[in-house]
């Protein structure tokens, strides 16, 4: 019984993680970008001249390839339902 109770939990909060549609993946590249600005902030303030902008410049890029990679994730992912449904 308890061991049941456990597995429940987890798959809850397991359920927590996943990004079931584009407005939850918006909010998490937000959350990125946000990040990716204050450490670009930082490296502006460490390396003052064009060292400082092209760690800026990294910073903000690596960013714009995890947006990218999230919402490719997620058209893949909503295709492959659509297919296991369609053969269904």
């Amino acid at each position: 019984m308890m061991f049941n109770r456990a597995k429940l939990m987890l798959r809850r909060i397991q359920k927590l993680f996943i990004i079931k549609n584009r407005l939850e993946a918006f909010a998490i590249i937000y959350a990125l970008a946000l990040g990716g600005a204050e450490r670009g902030k930082h490296y502006l303030d460490i390396w003052p001249g064009y060292q400082g902008r092209l760690l800026f410049a990294a910073a903000m890029v690596s960013v714009f390839m995890a947006g990218a990679k999230i919402l490719d994730a997620l058209t893949y992912e909503r295709a492959a339902v659509s297919r296991s449904q369609k053969y269904n």
